[in-house]
C-alpha cells in the first residue's frame, strides 16, 4: 500500500512539475503532455535498466498514466491569470516528487534483495531521473547537476531503505516528509554543495 501511494504521489508531483516547466518555455499542448510523461515516468525507465526490471513493466502502470494524464491536465486548464502563482510551486511539486520516487526507486532494490550500493543508485536515478531528462527537452541545466543540493537528498532516502532504517509504512511516511521538507529548504534557503570553477578569474 505504501509502495503504491508513493508512486501516485511522485507521479502526479512530477507530471504537474513537468507541465509546468513546459507552459514556462510556451510549448504546445502536445509539449506539454510530452515533458509531462518523460518528467513522471522517464526516472523509473532508467532504473529498470540498470536494476533488471524489464522496461516493459512501465506498460503496465496504466492507471498510473491516467492519473499523469489527468494531473496535467487540469494545470493546463488552470485559469491563465492564476499561471504566475502555480509557477511559484514547480519547485515545490518538484521537491514531493524527488522524495516519493527517491524511497520508492530504493524500495525496488531492496524487494530484489541488491545491495545498499544498489538502493542508492536506484533512488537517486529514480528521484532525479525524469527531471533531468525534463530540464534537458526544456533547454535547461539539469537541477541535479547544479550545486544546489538535489541528488544528496535522493542518496539518503537511498541509504535510509537500504540500511532498514526506515522499513515500515510509519517510517517510509515519515522519511518521504522529512526528504521533501529538505528539499524545500535546500532551495528556499539556497543550500549549496561546494563547488569548484576552473574558469579564469577576471
Amino acid at each position: 500500500m505504501t509502495w503504491e501511494v508513493l508512486s501516485i504521489i511522485g507521479t502526479i508531483a512530477f507530471a504537474i512539475s513537468g507541465a509546468i516547466v513546459a507552459m514556462e518555455e510556451e510549448y504546445d499542448i502536445l509539449g506539454v503532455y510530452i515533458l509531462g510523461i518523460v518528467t513522471a515516468f522517464g526516472g523509473g525507465a532508467v532504473r529498470n535498466l540498470l536494476i533488471g526490471v524489464p522496461v516493459s513493466a512501465l506498460w503496465g502502470q496504466g492507471m498510473l498514466f491516467h492519473v499523469a494524464l489527468l494531473a496535467m491536465t487540469l494545470v493546463y486548464l488552470f485559469p491563465q491569470k492564476m499561471l504566475p502563482h502555480w509557477q511559484r510551486w514547480g519547485n515545490f511539486f518538484d521537491a514531493l516528487g524527488l522524495s516519493a520516487f527517491a524511497i520508492q526507486g530504493a524500495l525496488y532494490a531492496v524487494h530484489m534483495n541488491h545491495p545498499l550500493s544498489a538502493a542508492i543508485v536506484a533512488a537517486v536515478l529514480t528521484g532525479s531521473g525524469g527531471g533531468i531528462i525534463r530540464d534537458v527537452l526544456a533547454g535547461r541545466k539539469p537541477l541535479v547537476l547544479r550545486e544546489e543540493i538535489y541528488a544528496a537528498w535522493a542518496i539518503l532516502a537511498g541509504i535510509a531503505v537500504g540500511t532498514g532504517i526506515a522499513n515500515s509504512p510509519v517510517g517510509l511516511y515519515g522519511l518521504f516528509v522529512i526528504v521533501a521538507a529538505l528539499r524545500i529548504l535546500s532551495y528556499t534557503y539556497n543550500w549549496k554543495l561546494p563547488n569548484k570553477s576552473l574558469k579564469a578569474e577576471n
